[in-house]
């Protein structure tokens, strides 16, 4: 498919700033493949459409405080840097993005905090914004950390456009994440509630945990027409025996599988075997998932309503059909739902 097929008109409005008071009580659009009708209901209501045995497989990863704003040496200039990935963690190396990259070079000294407790030193380009710094931290990587922690600023996507509020430290992050290890958050999670996991475990349903540390490439333009040629930056996967076997009994029992998230459905069909089994795995992927595509494992799926031309939305575009997420689309824009990271959700059956 093209680029170009995934282009509609998003009113601005309609991308939701701020979360909603209760995370269970976004809207969800359910979409039925089978008889290709969309129903309206409130997020809560999920339970109608799983039973006893059926399986949701969520993405643990916790977004980290990826942001520090900080000043350049001698000149004071204000900078912020945005921390991508911890390269080696003896001698505290990170990949990370600079703004503005024009006044920041190698060997440039940069302070953050107040007190100018931290300090990291440039040691090289990587690309016109991106640069690979040296934090000079003597003490151990546990008070390293929290340090960042407390210096850091939640990587809120910058279309929001608003200043990162106390608020974002927790709304920015599912009720169970785990695994420290994203810049960009599992956003089809926000809408699960304390209250309503528990009712799902009530009914019987079960949980199986995998983590996908999500990055910035989500979020990235793709500037080629023809899809084939989009190259997707890679993130770090882990599923472990335990959860991959939750998965594979569920799917020989011939129980629902679903999807929470285009995270943990990248991570699903990353880790599938030939013979549509779940394997444990570590290691890289930079699986780009859009129509046409013939998904192993998944049954069902909960994503939020995306950005034109976004990677997440060819994702929920090969689950549910392009032309039907398209129709979708336009009912839900019709209907006033919110959009992108604290939008309202989807489900796809």
């Amino acid at each position: 498919m093209k680029l170009s097929q995934f282009r509609f008109f998003l009113p601005p409005e309609l991308i939701a700033n701020h979360p909603p008071l209760n995370r269970d009580e976004s809207k969800l659009i359910v979409l039925n493949r089978k008889d290709q009708t969309i129903k309206h209901i409130i997020f809560k209501d999920i339970l109608d459409y799983f039973s006893d045995g059926d399986i949701f497989v969520l993405n643990d990863t916790k977004v980290f405080p990826a942001i520090l704003f900080g000043e350049k040496e001698k000149t004071g200039a204000k900078i912020e840097v945005f921390l991508l990935r911890e390269l080696n963690k003896e001698t505290r190396l990170w990949d990370v993005m600079v703004d503005p990259a024009r006044k920041i070079r190698i060997g440039n000294k940069l302070f953050f905090g107040e007190d100018e407790s931290l300090i990291a030193e440039v040691i090289d380009n990587t690309t016109s914004r991106g640069r690979t710094i040296r934090f000079l931290y003597d003490g151990p990587h546990e008070n390293f950390k929290k340090t960042i922690q407390k210096l850091g600023k939640t990587p809120l996507p910058k279309i929001h456009n608003r200043p990162i509020e106390p608020e974002d430290a927790e709304r920015y992050q599912t009720i169970y994440a785990k695994h420290e290890g994203s810049v960009a958050a599992p956003t089809a999670g926000f809408h699960f509630s304390r209250q309503i996991m528990k009712r799902l475990e009530l009914a019987g349903i079960d949980f199986a945990n995998i983590t996908l540390h999500a990055g910035l490439g989500n979020f990235r333009n793709i500037e080629v027409e023809d899809l084939t040629k989009h190259k997707m930056d890679s993130e770090e996967i882990l599923v472990d025996q335990y959860n991959a076997d939750i998965i594979n009994k569920a799917k020989d029992n011939n129980k629902k599988i679903c999807a929470v998230g285009t995270t943990s459905m990248k991570a699903l069909e990353t880790t599938v075997s030939i013979t549509k089994k779940i394997k444990p795995f570590k290691g890289w992927t930079n699986k780009f998932i859009f129509p046409p595509y013939k998904f192993l494992v998944a049954d069902a799926m909960i994503t939020n309503l995306h950005l034109p031309q976004s990677s997440m939305m060819m994702a929920a575009s090969a689950f549910a059909g392009h032309d039907f997420l398209m129709k979708a689309y336009k009912e839900a824009i019709k209907k006033k739902y919110n959009f992108f990271t604290y939008g309202d959700a989807m489900l796809i059956i």
